[in-house]
């Protein structure tokens, strides 16, 4: 009988894998139609898709970008539905800066590019780290260049970090403890108390500077960005400490920052902006001029602190307890182990959350408005009330919405970025 042969002798040429395995076939098979019910569900929302583009895609598609007025919009759309972006058109620079001088335009345009350069170094590995003196400088410049005056306004304030830093130096070698506060107290000390009458001086003896510009000339996208930046900037470190704060073993330093971030958290935005605008005034001296936005950045960054200890908290919760003890082990002192250890990680691994707070700050300057400052929203209320433009919505809103969604969702890209750089594991 003849004997079966249970093993190929000769090899099968390669052949193409099913097209249900490759391709957009695949593709839409393991995203939109994997089960029954995510079917059903692909199919639903593509019928809703196509009923919401059916409506609203004539609604765009006879968009009317040059009138000089909503009746005029009217006149071309001779009855048809369109949108009339043509208020886009004549007061998008109105939008962006404001009551601004438009003859000074060139100055806020210039800080919001040097801005860029500004976080390069902070943000990018690859850009170069010596640029980070820029970084530490450009707050006066920008100062300088939206509000003008003499120069030695920035140049006295900025002072006030290095005296910071000279206190905290001094005390450190004999009074730790106190270190941190002498050299959070010394700049503010500087800075009501010795940073006017030096400016002055300064500013009597050689009067370089550029044209003053007032804070009510501030307004639209120009405001949030100053605000927003301006928080998000100060709000991370005042967030670390009082993090830190909140965990230490001194009773004092603990009862105060635990206060703080309570009471900060218990109360809305809004009634700490009201605070900043209305009441503020009755604590100060008479004759005080403090600068109305300076107080909104001021409370806006604190509730944004506020928020931020409590995240950077979570993060140190994270971190394991045999990471304190290795840095224990190696000798390192309290700072030290924070610095090089414990807060790298913990940062880490509250990068959402971090993220999230800054998102949500930024979209909170819009509360603004309610203390008379015209941000996108007050500014879109000051256009409609124009007889040329009065009845007209949806443009205004849509155009300050995409706007608000382009910077957040650029935020919100570069915290991806920074989880998958920072990432250590292969999962």
């Amino acid at each position: 009988m003849e004997e079966s042969r249970f093993v190929r002798t000769e090899m099968l040429a390669p052949q193409a894998p099913p097209l249900g395995e490759i391709g957009w076939i695949r593709w839409l098979r393991d995203n939109l139609f994997s089960s029954w019910l995510n079917g059903a569900l692909t199919l639903l929302a593509g019928a809703a898709v196509v009923w919401l583009a059916a409506g609203i895609g004539p609604w765009f598609a006879n968009a009317v970008w040059n009138a000089g007025s909503l009746a005029e919009c009217r006149e071309i759309l001779a009855g048809a539905e369109g949108a009339c972006f043509a208020v886009i058109h004549d007061r998008w620079l109105q939008l962006l800066f404001g009551f601004y001088p438009d003859t000074l335009y060139w100055r806020p345009t210039l800080a919001f590019l040097l801005l860029f350069v500004a976080l390069a170094p902070a943000l990018f590995p690859a850009v170069p780290r010596r640029l980070l003196w820029f970084t530490a400088v450009y707050p006066g410049l920008a100062y300088l260049l939206l509000w003008g005056g003499t120069i030695w306004g920035p140049l006295v304030a900025l002072a006030g970090v290095p005296v910071g830093v000279a206190a905290f130096l001094a005390l450190r070698p004999a009074l730790p403890l106190l270190a941190p506060a002498a050299g959070l107290v010394a700049p503010v000390l500087w800075w009501l108390l010795a940073a006017g009458p030096v400016a002055g001086l300064l500013a009597a003896a050689l009067p370089w500077g550029l044209a003053p510009v007032g804070s009510a000339k501030f307004g639209g996208f120009m405001l949030s960005i100053i605000i927003g930046i301006t928080g998000i900037a100060v709000s991370l470190p005042l967030g670390i400490l009082l993090a830190l704060g909140r965990k230490s073993d001194l009773f004092l330093v603990k009862t105060i920052c635990v206060g703080f971030i309570e009471f900060i958290r218990g109360v809305p935005l809004i009634t700490l902006l009201f605070t900043a605008s209305l009441l503020l005034n009755y604590f100060l001296p008479p004759g005080t001029d403090f600068d109305i936005i300076l107080r909104v950045v001021i409370m806006v960054t604190l509730f944004a602190a506020a928020y931020m200890a409590e995240v950077i908290r979570g993060g140190l919760a994270a971190i394991p307890r045999g990471q304190y003890e290795a840095a224990d082990s190696l000798g390192l002192d309290y700072w030290k182990a924070m610095r090089l250890i414990v807060l790298p990680q913990a940062l880490k691994v509250a990068i959402p959350g971090i993220v999230n707070t800054f998102i949500g700050l930024f979209k909170d300057t819009t509360l603004v408005v309610f203390i008379g400052l015209l941000d996108p929203i007050g500014l879109s209320t000051a256009i409609r009330a124009n007889t040329d433009w009065n009845g007209i919505y949806w443009e205004l809103f849509l155009f300050i919405g995409a706007m608000f969604f382009v910077f957040c969702f650029l935020m919100s890209r570069y915290s991806m970025h920074l989880e998958r750089r920072l990432k250590t594991d292969h999962r």
